[in-house]
């Protein structure tokens, strides 16, 4: 039972970090000066979902496509090619932009969501053609990755959106 606890955590990495990033912000969120406002609450959200979801998220694609490329493809119902190394390589860029991004400003995280999001966002596209062209049913390609391509770059551009509309954009008028 533990083991097929770990399969499914592992597994399921996308979702694993987001849920892990909701905690940890939560805590962050609970930790902070009083009053609470929605600019502390939205920056909290955003830094930890920046951190979790680009960060270790796509560092975590990096070791697998890189180092266990054979795994990830057979995962994803696909044969293994050298364009494992491509993807984690990338993979690992955007895990950079996200630790560098994670606690910087808005620009940054808004650097930092792109990229990955527009991958994300692609890589469902193509999920969705595999599923019709391919039957391709695969966990890697039509289980929880599939809707979290969509559900994780959403959260972001939503956090992205409150945070800019919470944000005193005066000051910086000069």
């Amino acid at each position: 039972m533990i083991e097929q606890a770990i399969a499914v955590v592992v597994s399921n990495y996308p979702l694993t970090f987001f849920v892990i990033g909701l905690i940890v912000a939560g805590v962050a969120i609970a930790r902070a000066p009083r009053p609470i406002t929605g600019a502390v609450v939205v920056d909290r959200l955003l830094a930890w979902y920046v951190l979790f979801n680009i960060g270790v998220m796509y560092l975590v694609n990096f070791v697998f496509h890189v180092f266990f490329g054979q795994m990830s493809a057979a995962f994803i119902g696909w044969a293994d090619s050298p364009f494992q190394f491509e993807v984690g390589t990338a993979s690992l860029g955007f895990s950079i932009a996200g630790f560098v991004s994670a606690f910087g400003s808005f620009d940054r995280r808004l650097i930092a969501t792109i990229g990955p999001s527009i991958f994300t966002l692609g890589a469902a596209v193509g999920h969705i053609y595999q599923m019709v062209t391919a039957h391709n049913f695969a966990p890697g390609n039509a289980g929880v990755i599939f809707y979290t391509d969509f559900i994780i770059p959403l959260v972001g551009f939503l956090l992205l959106w409150w945070q800019w509309r919470t944000t005193d954009r005066t000051a910086a008028i000069t």
